[in-house]
Formats: structure tokens, sequence, C-alpha cells
């Protein structure tokens, strides 16, 4: 069998050195090196390559790149080694400051009840399409993808150091144990959450909601091997928020990154649909985000939003379905990157693409976490090895060429699903164009049914996918899809509007209170309606 790279790191060598010093960079490379050994006993063939070194990025006739910051460059650059090397894992090393998060332009940019101009993410680097800002040109990922992030603006190597030795040293474990789960809501979300945790791990029994319980949370809590985190977040701030079932402007702390520190049992998978939950900032020296606290304490994976994210009250959709799906497939063996994967397309596929808001959460979801690693031991194909001279017997064992042909399989099926869902969604265009009274009209009254008073509203034109010749004409008749989708952003009736602080402008932004309605339209007549909160 010849020869073949499984694991790609990529990472920019003149970035590292900036934040970090050539004695800081040595540091780091000589982690990487017990990684790369520690790879190799556990079948692994790992290749670093610096996106930056023209000599690393010959070896696979891939440009080389010149700006450490530019979106498209590194686009470029780690699709140019995917299509050479096509290897089973991808690891970012670095935050966004040593490569960037891609710039995709968010659907949903509406400020003031939507700030984020641009849903930062690295889906595009999971993806065939070249560079785009357009978050539609990324419904179909290929590709197990994660990225494992140093300190933003940070200049101790000891951080990445450390997250790189626990991914040498990491150790599969029981799924029973990963079935023991830390799940914690807002009140004002609990339905939606328990729905979201009986799925996931078969039960909701022990859910934890803010208010009731306070953010000071036990070493029989913190200590659960899965986290499940739906609670409000706020831009570079280091916690999270709950909020009373009356829907209460009042915000107690659900998660403290400090008291969090260094409490996570090693080896936990954790799930936030918080807004910013996934946001990497400079801390200046105070607590570190939430995500990088939770792999600097132990934590094998953290999944979650760089930008603010929705979903339902009560019952599940957007936020809600990536984590659960990421969560599920840990728990049946997938490493951490094929859980990301498989989430993603599980999520494009059973989701409405038409919807600016999943629009948004397929865009904007990253994993933070070597993609290679396992935390749950996975059944594998085996082989019979002849026992040691004394022994007696024969022994059953999963060989590294039966499971590189096991992973192979799966990939060449994932990258096939991939393409399939990128042909086979719909997308949409923002619009301008008058809604006429009727519209209009309906949009008013379902905003007065859902208790809100409308602030703005977004509309958008539906354009469906080629269609398939075999397909049967009453399949795809004008009244059978949204033709129009309309996402309405609102206040609660009779309450006055918080000022919100520009996340540019302040180092700690408060809580986002967004309400918004996705009402969809079928020639002229609406047709659902939904009300979606931000995280």
């Amino acid at each position: 069998m010849p020869a073949k790279i499984d694991k790609v790191i990529c990472t920019n060598l003149s970035a590292l050195q900036a934040k970090y010093g050539a004695a800081g960079v040595k540091k780091i490379q000589t982690a990487l090196q017990s990684l790369i050994t520690n790879d190799k006993k556990r079948g692994l063939t790992t290749a670093v390559f610096a996106l930056d070194r023209a000599a690393d990025m010959k070896k696979a006739k891939a440009p080389a790149v010149t700006a450490a910051t530019d979106p498209r460059q590194n686009k470029a650059a780690i699709d140019a080694l995917f299509k050479a090397l096509a290897p089973d894992y991808l690891l970012i090393l670095g935050a966004a400051d040593v490569i960037p998060h891609q710039d995709l332009k968010s659907p949903t940019f509406s400020p003031p009840d939507d700030p984020d101009e641009f849903a930062f993410g690295d889906i595009p680097y999971a993806c065939e399409t070249p560079y785009s800002q357009q978050p539609e040109d990324f419904f179909g990922p290929t590709r197990v993808v994660g990225r494992l992030p140093d300190i933003q603006g940070g200049n101790d190597p000891e951080y990445l150091v450390g997250l790189l030795k626990r991914a040498a040293t990491y150790q599969s474990g029981d799924a029973a144990g990963y079935r023991q789960y830390f799940g914690i809501s807002a009140e004002i979300w609990e339905k939606s959450t328990a729905m979201s945790l009986a799925n996931t791990f078969g039960d909701s029994d022990a859910i934890k909601t803010v208010p009731k319980s306070s953010s000071k949370w036990p070493p029989a809590s913190l200590g659960k091997l899965s986290h499940f985190i739906n609670c409000h977040g706020a831009s570079r701030n280091e916690h999270f928020f709950g909020q009373p079932a009356s829907g209460a402007e009042d915000f107690p702390t659900a998660l403290d990154a400090a008291f969090l520190n260094k409490k996570v049992t090693e080896g936990t998978v954790a799930a936030a649909e918080c807004c910013y939950g996934a946001q990497l900032y400079n801390p200046h020296a105070h607590q570190p985000p939430i995500c990088n606290t939770y792999l600097g304490s132990g934590a094998y994976g953290f999944l979650g939003s760089t930008t603010i994210a929705y979903g339902p009250a009560e019952g599940n959709g957007q936020a809600d379905l990536l984590c659960q799906f990421f969560l599920q497939n840990v728990l049946q063996g997938a490493s951490l990157g094929r859980a990301a994967l498989e989430a993603r397309q599980k999520f494009v596929h059973k989701s409405s693409m038409s919807d600016a808001a999943n629009v948004k959460t397929i865009a904007q979801f990253n994993l933070y976490g070597d993609p290679s690693l396992t935390p749950v031991k996975a059944e594998h194909a085996v082989v019979l090895t002849v026992a040691k001279a004394g022994g007696k017997g024969m022994t059953a064992k999963a060989s590294p060429t039966a499971l590189r042909v096991e992973r192979a399989e799966r990939r060449r099926d994932l990258f096939s699903r991939g393409e399939a869902l990128a042909k086979s969604q719909p997308t949409i265009r923002r619009t301008a164009n008058g809604r006429g009274k009727s519209i209009s009209k309906a949009l008013l009254n379902a905003a007065k049914a859902y208790g809100m008073t409308p602030t703005n509203t977004l509309s958008f034109e539906v354009k469906d996918p080629p269609i398939s010749k075999s397909m049967p004409k009453a399949m795809i008749s004008k009244d059978q899809g949204a033709t129009r989708v309309h996402m309405c952003f609102g206040t609660a009736t009779g309450h006055k509007r918080k000022p919100t602080v520009p996340p540019d402008e302040a180092e700690s932004a408060s809580v986002v209170q967004t309400v918004a309605l996705v009402i969809k339209e079928v020639d002229g007549e609406v047709v659902s309606t939904t009300k979606l909160f931000a995280k």
C-alpha cells in the first residue's frame, strides 16, 4: 500500500514567531514532534506544513501565504494541500491571528438587532468551493477539519504547548462515561434544552437552569465528560448567562471561565449554543475566553459559535440541532473532526437552508480541538495476531492498515455526501423589493400574535437548486416550496430596547437581546412562522 499522509497540521511560523519569538516557536515545534511520534504509534502518519514557508508548500505544489491574516490566501493554501494529499484529518494550529477564520457575510446582519456583519467560520476550509464570502457556497462540507487555538494576542507558548501535549497523550474512554452529562440552560429555554438532552443522552433528568441554579457548580457537575450549554453569551466576555422563564431582562452568570479553570475532567467534550461561545479574542492578561479555558483545562474538544447564534425557546432548531448532532456522533465513537463534519452535513440535510438563521448557523459554528482524537472507544475491524514467544493462542487486534482502510471508506462516503448536498440546497438572496400590502399586514399580525413589536424586517428571495429531469412535476410545483422568507426582528411588546455596545467599541459587550420571527411565504401567502431568540 502506498505511503499516505493521514493528518496534516497547518500553521504559520511567521505569525507564531511574532507572538512567541524563536525560543517559543522551538518549544511548540518540540511539542509538535512529540504529537507526530505519538500519532505514529496509533497508526497515523502526520506532517506539519507552515503555510508561509515556500519550501514546505512546494512539496504539495501549493501557494505560500504571504499575508498571514488574508482569508483568501489561507483558503487557497489549505485547499491546495488537501487536494495534493487528501489527508483524513486537517488540523489548523493557532488562533485567528495565526490562521484566520474565513470572513463569511452574515445574511442576518441588521444592526442593532444583529450587529454581526460577518459570521467568522472554519467551514470553508472543510469545503471544495474556492474562496468566497457567501455562506451558501459552503453547504457541502467534505473534509474533517478542526482548529487547536492558542490564545489570541498571547505571548506565552506554554498554553499551546499544553494543548499539543494533551493531544499527543490522549486516551479514548468508554461510552458510559460520556453519557454522564453536565447540561445547563437559561431558564427561559428549559424546554428546548430538555429536548436536546433527551435526544442526545436519552433523558433530561440532570438539567440545570439559571436561575434557579448558581454558577458555582460543584465538582460532581463540572467533572462530567459531556457538557451541553444553552445559555446567553456576549462578545469578548468570559461568562455565559442565564435568564428567568418570565423573560425579564435579568442575566445572572451561568458559567464563569475563571471558576471553570482547571475544574473540568481531562477528556471533556463540550458543545455550547451561546452567542460568541467560540469567539477567539485577546483577553489582555485577563481570563481567556471560555472556549480556550475548556481546552486549557483538559477538554479534548469544544464546539461553539463565533457570533450571535439563534434557536427557539421550546422546540429545537439552529444551534440546538448542530450541537446535539455533534455530541451524538461523539457518543457513537466518531473522531471529533468526523463528528463535526457529520453534524454539519446532517444539519444541512435536515434543516431548511432557505432560512437565513440556518445559513448563519452553518457558517459560524467551529470545532476547537485535534480532529483526530476519538474520545469514545469505537469498534473496528480486527485481525488475528500471533502471540509472543511463551504466550498462548492468538489475539485479536485492530491493525493500522485495517483502520486506514475503514477511514478511507468513510472519507470517500462523506466526500460524496458533501458534494451531493452542495448541489441540492436552495439559496437565498436579500431583496429590497416591496412586500406588498397583504404580506406586510401578515407580518405585522404575526408579530402581534407572538407578542412582538417589529423593529426591522429582512426579506429574501429563494432560488431552488437545479432540478433532476427524473423528478416528478408534482414535486416541483410552485406551491411546494417557499418563494420568499422574511426575518422579522422585534422586541417584546411593552419593553424598551436597552442600548447595546458595538463589539468593536467595548472590551466586554452586553448580552444581545434579540428576538426574531422567521416567516415563510409561498406565492404571497404566509405558510409558517417560527420564533427565534439570540442565544
